[in-house]
Order: C-alpha cells, then sequence, then structure tokens
C-alpha cells in the first residue's frame, strides 16, 4: 500500500482545509512532530496527509528540509488563472446544455450557506466561495472535469492568500448569484460570459502584493482544525 493511501483522511482533509481557508498561509513550515502531537497520530501518518497534499500542489516537500504550504510564483498565479477559465468556461457550456432546474436548486442552496457565513466567519466565506466553483463542475456529471476545477480552485487560494488584497466578500456572491441566473435562464453566452468575468475580477483582486500579515503558530491553528466537526465526521 502506498504512503498516500495511509494517509489519514482526517489530517489530510484538516490541513487541506486550513490551506484552502487560508488559515496556513504559503510557505508556513509544517513541522510533522508538532502536527502528529496536535492530532494524536504518528510521525508516519502525517507524512502521509503531507504526500497526498504535495501530489496536488499545496504542500511543498523538500528533502531534509521538511514540509511547507507551496509558495506560488506569480507567473504560477497567472497560468492557473488561464487554467481556470478554459475549465470552466467548458463547465459552464456543459451545464447550460442540461435541465436548469436541479443545477439551480443546488446552487442556490449553496448560495444560501454563502450569505449566511459572509459576515461572520470569514474563513468558512472563503472555502464557501471557492467550493461554489467545484460543486458547479460536479453537478456536470464529469469527475474527471470536477477533479481538474478542485485543483486549481485549490491552488487559486494559495494565490489569494499570497497576493492579497482586502476586499468585500461581498463582489464574489454578486458575481455567484449573476452566474445561477444565466444558467436558470438557458443562456450559454450569458452563463460563459459571466463566469470569465467573475474569475477576471477574482484575478485582478488576487495578483497583487504579497500579505505580509503576522501569523499564528501552525499548532495554534491546527488544534482548531483537530477539535473540529469535521474530525467528528460531520464535514461543512
Amino acid at each position: 500500500m502506498s504512503k498516500i493511501s495511509e494517509a489519514s483522511p482526517s489530517i489530510y482533509e484538516s490541513l487541506r482545509q486550513a490551506i484552502i481557508e487560508q488559515a496556513l498561509k504559503p510557505g508556513v513550515k509544517l513541522p510533522e512532530d508538532g502536527i502528529g502531537e496536535t492530532f494524536g497520530v504518528s510521525r508516519t501518518t502525517v507524512r502521509g496527509a503531507l504526500i497526498r497534499l504535495n501530489a496536488e500542489g499545496l504542500v511543498d516537500l523538500q528533502p531534509n528540509r521538511g514540509a511547507s504550504v507551496a509558495v506560488p510564483t506569480i507567473e504560477e498565479a497567472h497560468d492557473v488563472f488561464e487554467m481556470r477559465r478554459v475549465l470552466e468556461r467548458e463547465v459552464m457550456h456543459r451545464l447550460s446544455k442540461m435541465d436548469a432546474g436541479p443545477i439551480v436548486r443546488a446552487l442556490e442552496k449553496h448560495l444560501a450557506e454563502e450569505k449566511q457565513f459572509l459576515n461572520n466567519d470569514s474563513k468558512r466565506s472563503i472555502r464557501l466561495a471557492g467550493e461554489f466553483h467545484i460543486l458547479l463542475a460536479e453537478l456536470t456529471g464529469s469527475r474527471m472535469l470536477a477533479n481538474y476545477v478542485n485543483e486549481v480552485v485549490s491552488r487559486s487560494s494559495l494565490i489569494l492568500a499570497r497576493f492579497a488584497q482586502s476586499h468585500s466578500a461581498q463582489c464574489g456572491l454578486e458575481e455567484h448569484t449573476a452566474i445561477i441566473k444565466a444558467l436558470q435562464d438557458g443562456d450559454a453566452g450569458s452563463a460563459i460570459e459571466r463566469m470569465e468575468g467573475h474569475l477576471h475580477s477574482v484575478q485582478a483582486r488576487a495578483l497583487l502584493e504579497p500579505d505580509t500579515r503576522r501569523e499564528e503558530k501552525v499548532t495554534d491553528i491546527l488544534a482548531r482544525y483537530a477539535a473540529s466537526e469535521f474530525n467528528a465526521g460531520t464535514p461543512k
């Protein structure tokens, strides 16, 4: 059995969630001992989770230097958004050919959750904004397309964490609402246009100066995730 398949799902998911929610910023060291103590598991188990995250481009593993949250370059950032535009254009194209009813209902349910946490839980709000795009891809019924979108959306979170600008999440929420409306109307051209406009806005907000705010200790951050409902088996 490979090391990747041996990784504890809860540790892997918790680390991934902390990165996606930008609680763990690019470049932050991920000490195996500290993480193991936080979750009450061995270094081998932690290593398996880190290897899996490294394969997804979220963690950087260097021989004799340990692990850290991946640090995207500006060139990689532009490449990720270019790939997102290609992939999410295809998502819109496929969804526009499908029955809009179930798609709109699923998206509106997710949008209601985005609104719920918009002003009172910034980290969950960040995660939900990305998961909106993953949900769109999943609704196409293509596992391959959903996996690709999942990866580029996750990497976008690193980009947003490193090249940060303060902005209102209300902007993204309004753009998501417009995308749903276009799909509801069955207007493929408008749906694609709305998505491309949205991604352009996200990229414009992201590709600025690196965020240099002071960080918490990694173990303090992960202690919250170790004790969260997610690790109790009820992921949000």
